[in-house]
C-alpha cells in the first residue's frame, strides 16, 4: 500500500485490512495502459460493483427516512442523490483525486478534477470498503456523506412532489385524476400570488404561490393532510 493512502483512510475513518484493493481502486485505467508489462488492475471493475453497493445503501436509507413514500418517489430521490456531480462533490470533500492514478494524459488535461474520474473512484473505493470490511462498513461511510444532504432544505424541496404523490394515491385507489383550477389571482404582474383550488375524489383543498406550480405544490401538500386524517 502507498504510505499516502494512509492519509486517505483517516479522511474516510476506515482502515482497510487488506490494503492493496485500495490501491486497485485508486488506479484509474488510463494509468494501467501506461505499464502494459505488469499485472496490474484498473478500478472499473470495483466501480461497477461500487455503483450497486451506493443503490442498495441509498434505496435502504431513503425506505428508513421516508416510510410513506411510494417506489415512484424513491426513485426519483434517488436519481437526485446518486449522480456524477454528487458523487464528484462527496469525492472532493475527502480530496479523493489526490490519492487516484493517473496516466500521463489525464494528469496533462486536470484528469485528478475530471468529475468523472473522482464519482468513478469514489463508486471504487465504496466496493473496496464492501469487500474488504463488509455491508455495515460500507452503509457507514454512505450514511456519513449523504445523511447530511437528506436533511438539507434544498434537497427535501426538490423532491417533496405532493402533486405526484397525491396522484399516486388517488388513482390507486380512486381511479380518477385530481383536478387544479386557478381561482384567484392577485398582485402586479411582477410579482403576482396565484390560489389554486384542487379536487381529489371527494377532497376539496387550496393552495397558494408565487407560480402556479407552487400553488398546485400547496393544494396537494393540504390534500394530503386531509386525506391521511380521514
Amino acid at each position: 500500500m502507498k504510505a499516502g493512502n494512509m492519509d486517505l483512510e483517516k479522511k474516510l475513518e476506515y482502515e482497510f485490512k487488506d490494503k492493496e484493493i485500495l490501491d486497485n481502486a485508486l488506479r484509474h485505467s488510463s494509468f494501467v495502459n501506461e505499464q502494459p508489462h505488469t499485472n496490474l488492475q484498473d478500478n472499473e471493475c470495483l466501480e461497477f460493483l461500487g455503483d450497486a453497493v451506493l443503490n442498495l445503501t441509498i434505496g435502504h436509507i431513503l425506505m428508513k427516512h421516508y416510510p410513506e413514500f411510494k417506489e415512484g418517489m424513491l426513485s426519483r430521490m434517488r436519481a437526485n442523490l446518486v449522480n456524477e456531480s454528487q458523487l464528484a462533490l462527496i469525492a472532493r470533500e475527502i480530496d479523493l483525486g489526490s490519492f487516484i492514478c493517473l496516466g500521463k494524459g489525464e494528469l496533462q488535461t486536470n484528469g485528478r478534477g475530471k468529475n468523472s474520474i473522482l464519482a468513478d473512484a469514489f463508486e471504487a473505493v465504496l466496493a473496496a470498503i464492501y469487500l474488504d470490511g463488509g455491508f455495515n462498513a460500507a452503509f457507514k461511510i454512505v450514511e456519513r456523506h449523504f445523511l447530511p444532504l437528506l436533511d438539507s432544505t434544498s434537497f427535501t424541496t426538490a423532491n417533496t412532489d405532493y402533486k405526484s404523490q397525491l396522484q399516486e394515491l388517488v388513482q390507486g385507489k380512486h381511479k380518477a385524476a385530481p383536478i387544479y383550477k386557478v381561482i384567484r389571482e392577485t398582485g402586479p404582474d411582477h410579482d403576482k400570488t396565484f390560489e389554486v383550488q384542487l379536487n381529489a375524489w371527494e377532497t376539496t383543498s387550496h393552495g397558494t404561490g408565487k407560480s402556479k406550480k407552487n400553488a398546485e405544490q400547496d393544494a396537494a401538500k393540504n390534500a394530503l393532510e386531509i386525506l391521511q386524517k380521514q
